[in-house]
């Protein structure tokens, strides 16, 4: 086999089989001269005659019939000459070498060729290949990118959703806030209005109460103020009668509610409400005291509609021109 030269590697190759080939050709020109010696021999000699015995009929050869012609004789070729014949093996055996070594010289060509296709195709493989493979990575380099943008581009999206929601619960708490300190400052205020008017209401009471007893007071002293009176100066208290006895129209228990009604100050609740206060009055209609004489449950509503009686001193007059010297008013808060 033929070793390749890294620095020449398409050098020609060397011939192979030289002594075998110059054998071979030795032996063929001897079996060529030996069988041209026996042909020319075997064509020269001279048959010998046969004979053969019939047990056949043998057929009427009355009538002859016509011979054939006589083939003619082609005379032998004379036997070359010996100095011919070896002039002839030579130029048959360097024309037999020649053509041995154009076929090895172009089947080492061939061989040659077929190698450097093969090499040359191992190499276009090859660099398929590696194209492909380089396209390849590309490929995955490419997607593994568009995956990282995605990601990125879905967190940066959660972060803004999540930011909207942070703001969002933020303006709502701020809002929740803002509602709640109005609504603490709206019960603020109403507390305060509601000390408020319940002191103005205790301060109005106090003074109604200290004017009402200075008017008791002298009345008492304008009587006498003896022993021998009732305890306060007034007439036995009676529902629905005044002074003297004498029973109130129809109408004056409308009256006095329109008298009442305005001074009602409240603001809670109203459902389930209703107080039963007693008053006493003169007969000009000066109130001479007022107490609840069927509670409601709730004092503060009690104590509101006590205070709308005291402010409502004086009492309005009968039909008759007088109060009654005693009555009784239930209240309930407006709604």
């Amino acid at each position: 086999m033929t070793r390749k030269n890294e620095t020449y590697p398409l050098q020609p190759p060397r011939e192979r089989g030289t002594g075998r080939a110059i054998a071979l050709a030795v032996v063929m020109h001897v079996l060529l001269g030996f069988f041209l010696y026996h042909g020319i021999h075997w064509q020269n000699s001279t048959p010998a005659g046969e004979e053969a015995e019939l047990w056949t009929e043998v057929p009427d050869l009355s009538t002859p019939k016509p011979l054939p012609p006589p083939v003619p004789v082609q005379p032998a070729p004379p036997p070359p000459k010996t100095e011919d014949a070896d002039i002839a093996l030579q130029q048959q055996k360097r024309k037999q070498q020649q053509e041995a070594a154009r076929e090895a010289q172009l089947a080492e060509q061939q061989r040659v060729k077929q190698q450097q296709e093969a090499e040359a195709k191992r190499q276009q493989q090859l660099a398929a290949q590696q194209a492909a493979q380089l396209a390849a990575q590309q490929k995955q380099a490419k997607l593994k990118q568009q995956q990282q943008q995605e990601q990125q581009q879905a967190a940066e999206k959660l972060k803004q959703q999540q930011q909207q929601q942070d703001a969002l619960k933020k303006q709502q708490e701020e809002e929740q806030q803002q509602k709640q300190a109005k609504l603490d400052a709206q019960k603020k205020a109403d507390a305060d209005k509601a000390a408020k008017a319940k002191a103005q209401a205790d301060a109005q009471a106090k003074k109604l109460d200290a004017e009402r007893r200075a008017r008791i007071a002298q009345m008492q002293g304008a009587m006498g103020g003896g022993e021998g009176s009732s305890g306060n100066g007034l007439a036995k208290s009676g529902t629905g009668s005044g002074s003297g006895g004498n029973a109130a129209s129809a109408g004056y228990a409308e009256k006095v509610q329109r008298r009442v009604r305005p001074n009602i100050v409240w603001a809670g609740d109203t459902a389930g409400l209703e107080t039963v206060v007693s008053v006493h009055c003169s007969p000009s209609g000066t109130l001479l005291s007022a107490t609840i004489t069927r509670s409601s449950g709730n004092s503060s509503w009690d104590d509101a509609a006590l205070r709308a009686v005291q402010r409502s001193d004086p009492m309005p007059q009968d039909t008759d021109g007088k109060t009654p010297s005693s009555f009784k008013i239930t209240l309930r808060p407006a709604g």
